[in-house]
């Protein structure tokens, strides 16, 4: 007897969106205009005061770039405590931001000045690690939604919350029905992909690290250096948001 398959056994159908935000009285913003460092957000925890601890890492061309980066964090007004990991310069084992100079930051501040529980709010999921460079925000977000008449009032109700500019730079749809896998992830080879996903699976990108470098790379069978190609190729491809962004009127 042929089977009837509903809709709950398929994922759900929405879109994927590449988002360049800029919103007042955000202190990543004001730093990344102001230096010649940019910023990578990674995970945000709340602290029993009201305020937000938000890890971070500072990346740029030159150690004075983060430098003068991290000094600006210190000194603006809109952030309470920074704490500065005593790690990383330069490429090493992490390898996942550009340049030539890293540092990874613990900063504490006021979270009603982030755009992130307006998105939350609309129903945008954020996807992977936000980037902040020259002033803007660059966010991936999924949304389980297609129409674009919606998505424009989602984006229109975000706009208004936070006083926020707002550019959809990519859009992709992903079909319920659809095997194909969506979004950046799809730009990545073959090989690049399991590597990626082994390290997701092994919670390499946590805080703190629960596997290094080598045990992941026994794991994977390669090479420590061949494991770290992989990985810098595929975080290029899903963080770098001049990759194919299209500007859409939405």
């Amino acid at each position: 007897m042929a089977t009837t398959e509903t809709a709950d056994e398929y994922p759900p159908a929405g879109a994927c969106l590449t988002l360049e935000i800029w919103h007042p009285n955000c202190w990543t913003l004001e730093v990344t205009e102001a230096t010649e460092a940019s910023l990578l957000a990674h995970t945000v925890y709340n602290a029993t005061d009201g305020r937000v601890k938000g890890h971070f890492t500072a990346y740029g061309d030159s150690l004075a770039a983060v430098t003068d980066l991290i000094d600006a964090t210190r000194s603006s007004p809109l952030t309470d405590s920074v704490v500065v990991m005593q790690r990383r310069y330069g490429f090493d084992e992490a390898g996942s931001v550009p340049g030539n100079a890293a540092r990874e930051l613990f900063v504490e501040y006021d979270p009603t000045n982030t755009i992130s529980d307006a998105l939350a709010s609309e129903g945008f999921i954020q996807e992977s690690a936000v980037r902040i460079r020259n002033g803007t925000e660059y966010w991936s977000v999924f949304v389980g939604d297609t129409d674009r008449d919606r998505l424009h009032d989602r984006l229109e109700t975000v706009r208004e919350k936070g006083s926020a500019e707002i550019t959809v730079a990519k859009i992709t749809t992903h079909d319920a029905f659809n095997t194909e896998t969506p979004g950046r992830v799809a730009l990545l080879s073959t090989r690049q992909r399991d590597v990626f996903e082994l390290a997701c699976e092994h919670n390499y990108y946590a805080w703190p690290r629960e596997i290094t470098t080598r045990e992941l790379a026994e794991k994977a069978d390669v090479s420590k250096t061949t494991l770290l190609e992989h990985l810098r190729k595929a975080e290029a491809k899903l963080l770098d948001p001049a990759i194919e962004e299209v500007s859409q009127p939405l």
